[in-house]
């Protein structure tokens, strides 16, 4: 949910309370628009068809109880004082709680893990693994059928997002606009909801392509002013019709309700579990705010209004039975205030399903990065608010699907229950990774985090358990929205694999790279050719199979890998890592790109340019490293040329090479060598340069001393010349145009996954080409049969 209208950075400004309240001002419009809305459905969901409103007012009373309640555990409770705290370098989400289980414990299936990934700054574990609950870190990382499970459980969340994504601007648009009964009759009311609620659904996802940075000013101040609405008709209807209601907020009176109403009042919980929807915003939104912020916005303002928005309605029905068909949030608005409220409901419901559909787009976002999701266009909104996206194809999708609900299920029961039903899966799914993140990252004794699973586990299930009654009633549509994405994500995600695999087993060894020249007919032509592959090291299948097709490779040679790391961020000083292939003479390197899970690749106006001159940065550096570890010897620089392996990776980030003699670099940057093994699939070990993240701005040019004074600086500049006339040359993108087939002898569930499912979503998404923004022209794709 990225509309965060800024990011407090500034530790000194995170201590002073008028940014705090700033942020708390400006995350209303943000954080809570879904959780604000509630009360134009709960009541009137909760008495869809279970339970009626009797004389006695025993339902009334018991469902304002249970809605206090729900929200003084779940939101309050569970999420404010806990779940916030289980932060990813201040960021929120599930893939927040999966990346710290990740990093403490080695489940996760991404293949591509490097020890490397552990010296990034965001990658910080504040408590070494093996010092507390080692028996249950051992038997997590032995049963792999663990590390699945929790994917799985994982992807059942983000569906589950994705299709609250659907149905939050549904029901809180329709909702809002239904206040239109009470002023019109009911023929015309029919025939005139719908419309109007499908036409502002429209201009909702019309608009999103414009980004909400041009709009989100407005979103605090209309959410502000709907909680204030709420707040005063809540007390209005407390002083004029029962101030006696508080009473209502006795636990006793949950029992007396259930006591009367028995099956109907534990079915009925389906509608009021509404109340918290919209709560795991607090969560995923926490990375463009604060944990103080959040609290002081919900503890202060939000939860005390959406308290006296309940206990007003409930006020005003407890006296009010001869129209209990009619129960709603506009029946207890006064006459002359119906349409103003009207009007201000219908802004802060879109506002609300604005916040949904832009966190939409980021869990997608965040799936691509993890390897779960076929890849779509991913557009900024925003040059100044990072996280800030637009996905053209989800969110017309989301649009139609959207519409479709309105239209087939035209009323507020049936959108609840499949809306209640996704939003307790959510929770449950956060209730037992946070469960995970106590025992692993916290490292509290497992009494306590089996004592937080079952006490909100015990009161989410009985919720969820609700909603499942509903299943025919609406709850199917959930059901089978995250049954269709989970196989789409799990299959994506298990041929990735099977593909890293196969590359694995199939890679070319170095010898063989450095064997090709003249004497094998192959020519080395003028140009920077980028070879694209998910291995971190080794030659890929698909560069042997183009110059199998093609005897010719350009003379500066690139093996360029693009992976994800399981942190919310990568700073861009420690984005690039950069090493050789083989001795300088042969000018091939390695770069590898490290991306977060929340970060979008498309953060660059010309990748080539920016790994141009990332490559100028690490010759001045390496050239400037030989040059001093060596002392000038012609002994150690002979030998430094005959080097054939892998043997250097530096992290290549912001940094200054000015024309000055190399012990000043040396003194100045004053780069860390650590050795260690490279713990990939491979198992290669190799040594690691990192280089401190605050230096100064980078200022990359072409550094080529026209007085050079020794030979390492001769081959310096003749090596920065080389790579400056292959820029100018033109730059080739070398992509791997692929199709998976499974192996003879595989079950059929594998073929139908593979051979159909797989390679139909590969032809009909987005290819590497469009993230990486290849010019057409520059474009070599090499085809491959994968066979796993």
């Amino acid at each position: 949910m990225d509309l965060g209208n800024a990011k407090c950075w500034d530790t000194s400004k995170k201590d002073s309370w008028k940014t705090l309240l700033i942020l708390a001002y400006q995350s209303l419009g943000v954080v809570y628009g879904d959780l604000s809305t509630s009360p134009l459905y709960v009541y009137k969901s909760t008495f869809a068809e279970d339970i009626r409103h009797s004389e006695t007012n025993e339902e009334i009373f018991g469902v304002l109880s249970f809605v206090f309640w729900t929200l003084t555990l779940i939101p309050l409770f569970k999420y404010v004082f806990v779940v916030l705290r289980a932060d990813d370098n201040g960021e929120g989400g599930t893939f927040a709680l999966y990346s710290l289980i990740c990093r403490h414990v080695k489940v996760s299936l991404l293949p591509n893990r490097q020890i490397a990934d552990e010296a990034v700054s965001t990658y910080k574990m504040e408590h070494p693994p093996e010092k507390k609950n080692s028996k249950i870190i051992n038997y997590l990382e032995k049963h792999k059928c663990l590390h699945t499970a929790l994917l799985i459980l994982v992807l059942l969340g983000t569906c589950m997002v994705i299709g609250d994504g659907l149905l939050t601007p549904a029901i809180s648009v329709f909702s809002a606009v239904s206040g239109l009964e009470l002023s019109m009759s009911k023929e015309h009311h029919q025939y005139a909801v719908i419309p109007i609620t499908c036409f502002i659904l429209v201009c909702l996802f019309a608009l999103q392509h414009y980004g909400t940075h041009r709009v989100g000013l407005y979103f605090a101040p209309i959410v502000l002013t709907w909680l204030l609405c709420i707040s005063a008709l809540g007390l209005y209807n407390i002083i004029h019709w029962n101030p006696h209601v508080y009473q209502a907020l006795s636990p006793y009176y949950m029992f007396k309700f259930l006591k009367k109403t028995r099956k109907g009042g534990w079915m009925s919980l389906g509608g009021t579990l509404l109340c918290i929807t919209g709560s795991e915003a607090m969560f995923a939104d926490l990375g463009h705010f604060n944990y103080a912020a959040i609290q002081i916005a919900f503890t202060f303002l939000v939860y005390p209004a959406l308290i006296l928005a309940y206990m007003g309605q409930a006020a005003y029905l407890s006296q009010h039975h001869d129209n209990s068909h009619h129960i709603g949030f506009y029946i207890s608005v006064p006459e002359t205030l119906r349409i103003p409220v009207l009007v201000i409901a219908i802004l802060a419901s879109v506002v609300g399903s604005q916040a949904i559909i832009s966190g939409t787009f980021s869990i997608i976002n965040q799936s691509q990065s993890l390897g779960c999701f076929p890849k779509v266009k991913v557009i900024h909104t925003s040059d100044e608010i990072h996280g800030q996206i637009y996905i053209p194809e989800v969110n017309w999708i989301l649009m139609i699907l959207c519409i479709a609900v309105t239209i087939g299920f035209r009323d507020t029961k049936h959108m609840g229950n499949a809306s209640g039903l996704a939003v307790m899966t959510v929770m449950l799914v956060t209730t037992i990774l946070t469960s995970l993140v106590i025992i692993l990252y916290w490292q509290k004794p497992p009494i306590l985090a089996l004592a937080f699973l079952l006490f909100f586990g015990s009161v989410e299930l009985l919720y969820f358990s609700a909603s499942l009654t509903k299943f025919t009633d609406g709850a199917w549509l959930p059901i089978l929205l995250a049954l269709f994405l989970m196989t789409i994500m799990f299959v994506w995600h298990y041929a990735t694999i099977k593909k890293y695999e196969y590359d694995l087993h199939n890679k070319v060894s170095l010898d063989w790279l450095l064997a090709l020249g003249p004497s094998l007919g192959i020519a080395r032509v003028p140009g920077i050719g980028l070879v694209f592959t998910d291995l971190t090291s080794g030659i890929p299948a698909n560069f042997s199979r183009f110059v199998t097709n093609l005897p010719a490779f350009h003379r500066i040679l690139v093996f360029v890998c693009v992976k994800s790391v399981p942190v919310p961020y990568v700073p861009p000083a420690e984005r690039y890592l950069v090493g050789r292939v083989g001795p300088p003479s042969h000018r091939s390197y390695r770069c590898i790109v490290r991306y977060g899970y929340r970060d979008v690749h498309q953060d660059v106006n010309s990748f080539e340019s920016e790994l141009v001159a990332r490559l100028a940065d690490f010759l001045n550096y390496d050239w400037c490293k030989r040059n001093r570890a060596n002392s000038f010897t012609e002994d150690d620089a002979s030998r430094s040329n005959e080097s054939t392996s892998e043997c250097r990776l530096a992290v290549i980030g912001t940094m200054a090479f000015p024309n000055t003699p190399a012990y000043e670099i040396e003194e100045t940057v004053q780069p860390a060598s650590v050795s260690c093994g490279f713990s990939t699939v491979e198992s290669i070990s190799d040594v690691i340069e990192m280089e401190p993240v605050n230096v100064v701005q980078r200022r990359v040019r072409f550094v080529i001393n026209d007085e050079p004074e020794t030979e390492m600086d001769l081959q310096l500049k003749e090596e920065l010349e080389d790579l400056l006339a292959a820029q100018q040359a033109g730059t080739a993108f070398i992509l791997g145009h692929s199709h998976v087939q499974a192996k003879q002898g595989s079950s059929l569930l594998k073929k139908l996954a593979i051979n159909i499912g797989y390679n139909f979503l590969s032809k009909n998404c987005r290819g590497p080409d469009v993230a990486l923004k290849v010019p057409p022209v520059s474009l070599l794709e090499v085809g491959m049969v994968y066979v796993v």
